[in-house]
């Protein structure tokens, strides 16, 4: 292809990307706006001009996918002979070419998985484990090394990076973490990781390997330069041997991984780095509708977030639709009643998309899909009755039944029970990860027991535990057909780099967006960057929605996310409520993360749920708590539970503040539902009183 003939077909900002053939050079490419396009365009360009030998040419992305892309439209404009490689691939062609060279033999054999030789770790340090926290353990090894910070360094580095794995300490996941690296030496294997690591080693130790290397590439793409990490970072100076024929291509907006070693500051900072580098910013969004994009630079007006303004080429769509829900079901319900319109009206099925912050949340969106035989697809984990905790869950109840459980005994109490014995616990687990994940699918489960009973209630029928597992049988049995074409449900992570027609933004409700365990700043703004990733996937039709209640009939105590004030309309509530304008609402959200006593900002998930830092005095009657706490250990112990089971200490310690004096009260403090108000209203009265 003529060269001239590659940069008919771009925009002027594109056109500036393909004939800024020297570098440095940056590109601030905006969700849509053709960032492949322009830098692929720019490669083929040096080709087609003869400034750059397709040869000597390395373009890096971050996942086969991607690379897979770049290859095939090289091809298509007559630059096929260019390496297109994610990170690791470039590194471990180099590591097998190399190391025969440098140390002789072949190197270690590159393993598939962590998980075993983390099992083995955990065993020499007597260390008990189970799958979810095996996984975490992985996942924070892998940060550990990406981010250069060694076993030895662990315990010291970990706190002040907000790192934790939940259930252990920085010491022991310390020396796990050592004990990974002495067992993965002792079987000849590397992980992913060490192809980085072993790549930068034989660059920076061996000068022929470097002056090699150098020679073989001398032009430089990476794309997608937020999520580099340290090590990446590392890798990529020294194959430039303090060259500057670079160019990054980036959105500092749509960094969202920043918790598994990203870091955005190496596409920020790029001009400091690399001083004269030529800057381009790409702002002309192709994919949404002007509705969609006013919503996406909204979003992060006024935020800390460096973005480029998007502007959208398309023609005006509908309006973005805004939906307060009760419940989780109701939300659900009218997001399949919509999907079903939108399908009425010729919107494919595989153009439409579920997206929510965890995965359990998936569920009831499965189930109300599955009523109107819609067809759905799962992205990124496994539908809610296939995963590993809940199939665990039901075969546990199954075998209570065989064993004759206890029918007189409350459902969601017998459930609860059933659930503590395989870790669950009435309080969250404060680490983000795969412990994470298993507690919310656990916890849905706690969920589901409530509704069943509640529904069984009101029908004059006695709710136990064998009409539950039945309902979750047939749940999972109607869930389980075959799907050839669907709606996709995914998380908003899994999500990233895709696009659809329609896009439905739901449970966008404070404690899930932001979700409660981001409690810095910095963490916070992750999660506005995640929700605007989420806000511009959707092409045409953009459905934003959040509930009041988890459960039917619970209380309404949700609040939309604070990152919606200022773009939603008045709701419902807000009106009954006689609220100002909701423009105030994010002034509103950070005055309820201070301290009641003393107005600095609360630093963790724990003080938020009080609402007082933890040094402060403690606004209750400690007298009254501890009577609390006597009363509720006997109950643990008259029916064989965990105390906290009863109640947890953020409501005893409620109740020891508010001292209600009715059940009216009562129901008012979180953590006391219908069912527990009905056992225990008398009781806690008489204590209070």
């Amino acid at each position: 292809m003529h060269a001239d003939e590659l940069l008919s077909a771009l925009d002027p900002e594109q056109r500036a990307v393909a004939t800024a053939l020297r570098g440095p050079v940056r590109v601030l490419a905006g969700a849509g706006t053709g960032k492949t396009r322009a830098i692929t365009h720019r490669i083929a360009y040096g080709v087609a001009s003869g400034i750059y030998n397709p040869m000597e040419v390395l373009a890096v992305t971050f996942t086969t996918r991607a690379a897979g892309e770049m290859r095939t439209r090289l091809r298509s404009m007559g630059a096929s002979s260019v390496q297109a490689r994610t990170f690791h691939s470039a590194a471990l062609r180099q590591v097998r070419y190399f190391w025969p060279k440098v140390y002789g033999g072949q190197p270690p054999e590159l393993t598939a998985s962590k998980i075993p030789i983390v099992a083995g770790a955990a065993r020499r340090n007597r260390v008990d484990v189970n799958q979810a926290t095996l996984r975490d353990l992985a996942s924070e090894i892998e940060w550990a090394k990406v981010s250069n910070v060694r076993p030895d360094d662990y315990e010291r580095l970990a706190p002040g990076r907000g790192r934790e794995v939940s259930g252990l300490d920085a010491a022991t996941v310390a020396h796990v973490f050592g004990s990974y690296e002495e067992l993965k030496r002792d079987q000849g294997r590397m992980d992913m990781e060490d192809v980085l690591l072993i790549g930068a080693a034989l660059l920076s130790e061996d000068e022929r390997v470097a002056a090699e290397v150098r020679r073989q590439y001398k032009w430089f793409t990476v794309d997608e330069f937020q999520d580099v990490s340290p090590i990446q970072s590392a890798l990529l100076d020294l194959w430039l041997g303090g060259r500057d024929e670079i160019c990054v291509v980036g959105d500092p907006a749509q960094t969202i991984y920043s918790f598994a070693g990203a870091r955005a500051g190496y596409l920020t900072d790029f001009p400091v780095k690399f001083s004269g580098a030529t800057s381009v910013e790409l702002v002309r969004n192709y994919r949404s509708t002007p509705q969609v994009i006013e919503t996406a630079n909204a979003l992060l007006k006024g935020s800390s977030t460096a973005s480029v303004q998007l502007r959208s080429q398309r023609e005006a769509g509908e309006a973005i639709r805004w939906r307060e829900a009760s419940d989780e079901v109701a939300e659900a319900t009218a997001v399949a009643d919509e999907i079903s319109r939108l399908r009425q009206q010729g919107v494919p099925l595989r153009e439409m998309a579920v997206l929510f912050r965890i995965n359990a949340q998936s569920e009831s969106f499965e189930e109300a899909l599955t009523a109107r035989g819609i067809a759905y697809v799962v992205r990124g984990a496994a539908r809610f009755f296939e995963r590993q905790e809940v199939r665990q869950a039901m075969a546990l109840m199954r075998g209570q039944l065989r064993a004759g459980a206890e029918e007189s005994d409350e459902l969601v109490d017998q459930v609860r029970a059933v659930l503590t014995g395989m870790g669950w616990s009435a309080e969250a687990p404060t680490a983000r990860g795969q412990a994470r994940d298993r507690w919310e699918s656990l916890q849905a489960l706690v969920s589901q027991a409530t509704d069943h009973a509640a529904t069984e209630t009101a029908s004059d029928r006695s709710p136990t535990l064998a009409g539950f597992v039945a309902e979750l049988d047939r749940r999972a049995h109607e869930q389980h057909a075959p799907v050839a074409e669907g709606v996709t449900l995914a998380t908003l992570h899994a999500a990233k780099g895709l696009e659809w027609d329609a896009v439905f933004l739901c449970g966008m409700q404070e404690g899930s967006m932001p979700i409660t365990y981001a409690d810095t700043p910095a963490a916070v703004e992750e999660e506005r960057r995640l929700l605007y990733v989420g806000v511009t996937r959707a092409r045409l039709h953009l459905w934003i929605s959040w509930s009041l209640a988890r459960n039917p009939g619970g209380q309404a105590r949700r609040k939309p996310s604070r990152f919606l004030a200022g773009l939603r309309p008045e709701s419902d509530t807000d009106r009954a409520a006689g609220a100002g304008p909701v423009r105030g609402a994010r002034r509103h959200g950070k005055k309820a993360a201070t301290c009641k006593q003393c107005q600095r900002p609360l630093a963790s998930s724990r003080e938020r749920n009080r609402g007082y830092c933890q040094d402060c005095p403690v606004p209750y009657d400690e007298e009254l708590f501890e009577l609390l706490r006597s009363w509720r250990k006997e109950q643990a112990e008259a029916q064989s539970v965990p105390a906290f089971v009863v109640f947890s200490d953020a409501t005893l310690e409620a109740l020891a503040e508010v001292k209600p004096t009715d059940r009216k009260g009562l129901q008012s403090i979180n953590g006391i539902g219908k069912a527990k108000l009905d056992r225990y209203a008398d009781e806690l009265l008489g204590i209070i009183g």
